[in-house]
């Protein structure tokens, strides 16, 4: 039987190449939107739910598992992100930037974790940020969130290591998406030339790291960053 995988924030970016790409091994993919629509296609079952929402996450869960069985797999990678400087964060972007990247993660994987916890398996893999590692400038709340989830994969793994279950979390560096789209082309150059490797990181550069973490089954708690060196 194929393994499902559960992928929140699969729209666009990084979301939609993870899920294109494991589709195309054989995988299940139950892909989640919430603006962006994507449509069903072969392996790829698509939900729209709100992560931020637990009763939308409830339901999103249930149909993944009437549908498929069980989920073997889950990929929290829904996000915002948002420049601004923190004297000009306002408390309602504080708790939009936490209610999404961060008690989305926990309203999903709390969610999914029964399933697992019987099946004594699973693979959670989250995606985190570069700055959620070092912080950035002008993304403060961004930069708490994702450092958030740093800390939620770390203390999970140890809390379900004995359960057979594996957390790892992805930080990766500059990458070409949507959610980068503001970024100038002066600015791409800027971090290029400050990158060791001298390129930019794609979605694909992402992806190769949850195939990794998918298959290996001795690594846990870990948080791997695709940066190109930008941090060393």
């Amino acid at each position: 039987m194929s393994k499902t995988i559960l992928i929140t924030g699969a729209s666009r970016g990084i979301g939609k190449e993870i899920s294109e790409r494991l589709s195309e091994k054989g995988y299940n993919i139950l892909a989640n939107y919430n603006k962006t629509e994507i449509k069903s296609k072969e392996n790829i079952e698509v939900y729209k739910a709100d992560v931020s929402k637990r009763e939308e996450v409830k339901e999103m869960v249930k149909y993944c598992l009437e549908e498929f069985g069980q989920i073997d797999i889950l990929i929290n990678n829904a996000g915002i992100s948002e420049i601004k400087m923190f004297q000009d964060i306002t408390e309602g972007d504080w708790d939009k930037m936490m209610n999404v990247n961060l008690k989305g993660t926990f309203n999903v994987t709390q969610e999914v974790l029964p399933n697992m916890i019987k099946n004594k398996n699973g693979c959670i893999i989250n995606i985190s940020s570069i700055w959620g590692i070092t912080g950035a400038s002008c993304e403060t709340h961004y930069s708490v969130s994702k450092a958030g989830i740093i800390g939620l994969t770390k203390a999970l793994a140890k809390e379900l290591g004995p359960s057979g279950i594996r957390v790892n979390a992805i930080a990766p560096g500059a990458v070409t998406t949507d959610m980068n789209k503001n970024v100038t082309a002066e600015e791409w150059k800027i971090i290029k030339e400050e990158t060791p490797l001298q390129k930019i990181g794609r979605p694909v550069d992402v992806v190769r790291c949850i195939e990794w973490l998918i298959e290996d089954e001795f690594t846990t708690g870990q948080v791997i960053s695709p940066n190109g060196g930008l941090v060393i």
